[in-house]
């Protein structure tokens, strides 16, 4: 297993270009199976969800072919419809080929996805929106088996506006029958992302980043080259590194405007941003303030992601904090860690409460999902001595090559 060795204490200046998103990148593969030719993904970040994500793709039939940061997928000779249970239970996210699979197929084969231990994350929402577009689904020791002589279009409301199952739906109705109109619609860049790589390919998709989205099936789809956006949760965890080391960072390829939550909460506890275009530039304080509540809600809220890295930071300001989590029932994985390493923090249900304290203390912590292992990596930067993070598998899900960007501007972060 591998960790991270960090020496705390350094402030984290300079310059960090912004990978591209993992929220994003992963169902723009997934919409590649549905176009019978070669798409090329630009900024696709070198992530083991993605990893993980061409594999799936591979499994299926595709070529798959990495160079730098730009993947090429050819989904010509693709043959499988059915995704094996060792990579849905490692990746939560792979139940996004579903709506993909049965566009192309009308048929797939997925067992029960697997993922982060952060609390339920149910796919019935996804389920329900399928068989009401005719699919016909049978859940078989473990196993979605769906069928469907033909897709077909209709009214589709989310009881929650769940980034996954718009995803699945969006997928699944590009090349159905009719219009297909997703009410309670998530909201998140993500989704614009999508929607937009959609319509290059040839679909009709409008209304995305509301929360009414209307899809005209389209007979099919094109493949086509596409860029990825910029990841706001990676930019906000560098930006949570910085302040809570008292550093001056600037952020470039990043699009502030999909992150006014995030920022709105760091400029509460004190740091000066400057926020152009495709730049964010930030000056932290000796020591932080505190932030009164924070409650995590579906975009444009306060994002679950960025949650525990921002408790991180809390947990060293002056002043105490509230922090409210009203998506995933299990995201204070992190607490018992950052309490090893001195950290004041009293949980009760889904609220924590944070007391800031004058320092954190190094100590030997396990990162248990992807965001919490985040946040220690960002209180270790701020800690005295040295921290060693185990479990880094998590953290290489979402963020690349952590360690280099970091130690670029000051840390001292290893690999052991």
């Amino acid at each position: 297993m591998g960790k991270l060795v960090i020496d705390g204490g350094e402030r984290i200046s300079g310059e960090i270009c912004v990978q591209g998103a993992k929220n994003a990148v992963l169902p723009i593969l997934a919409a590649t199976v549905m176009a019978d030719g070669i798409s090329v993904i630009q900024n696709c970040p070198k992530l083991r969800d993605v990893d993980k994500t061409t594999l799936v793709l591979e499994r299926l039939g595709s070529k798959v072919v990495r160079d730098g940061n730009t993947v090429t997928v050819d989904t010509r000779d693709m043959y499988d419809c059915e995704i094996c249970e060792d990579l849905m239970r490692e990746m939560r996210s792979s139940i996004i080929f579903l709506g993909a699979i049965i566009s192309r197929c009308k048929k797939a084969v997925v067992s029960m996805p697997g993922g982060c231990p952060i609390g339920l994350r149910p796919i019935d929402l996804h389920l329900k929106a399928l068989r009401q577009m005719g699919v016909e689904i049978r859940e078989e020791h473990g196993y979605i088996k769906c069928y469907a002589s033909k897709l077909t279009g209709g009214n589709i409301h989310l009881d929650f506006p769940s980034v996954g199952a718009t995803e699945n739906i969006m997928l699944a109705a590009v090349c159905a029958d009719g219009t297909t109109t997703i009410s309670n619609a998530a909201r998140e860049p993500e989704i614009v992302d999508l929607g937009n790589f959609l319509n290059k390919m040839g679909a009709r998709v409008s209304g995305v980043g509301t929360s009414v989205i209307t899809i005209e099936g389209v007979k099919k789809l094109q493949s086509v080259e596409y860029t990825i956006m910029p990841d706001r949760i990676v930019a906000a965890t560098y930006l949570a590194a910085s302040a809570i080391t008292g550093g001056e960072i600037c952020l470039t390829k990043v699009n502030p405007q999909d992150m006014g939550a995030m920022l709105h909460v760091l400029s509460e506890m004190g740091v000066r941003l400057r926020c152009e275009k495709d730049r964010i530039t930030q000056l932290a304080p000796k020591r932080l303030k505190s932030i009164h509540t924070v409650r995590t809600m579906p975009y444009p809220g306060f994002p679950t992601d960025i949650q525990s890295p921002f408790m991180s930071l809390a947990a060293m300001a002056k002043g105490t904090s509230v922090f409210i989590e009203n998506i995933f029932e299990n995201r204070f994985q992190h607490v018992d860690e950052l309490t090893r390493m001195g950290a004041d923090i009293k949980v009760e249900g889904r609220s924590a409460v944070v007391r800031g304290v004058n320092s954190l203390e190094g100590a030997n912590v396990v990162a248990r999902e992807l965001r919490g292992g985040a946040a220690l990596v960002v209180a270790a930067l701020a800690a005295s001595g040295t921290t060693v993070i185990t479990g880094t598998e998590f953290i290489d899900r979402g963020y690349e090559n952590i360690e280099k960007y970091l130690s670029d501007c000051g840390a001292k972060i290893r690999r052991g």
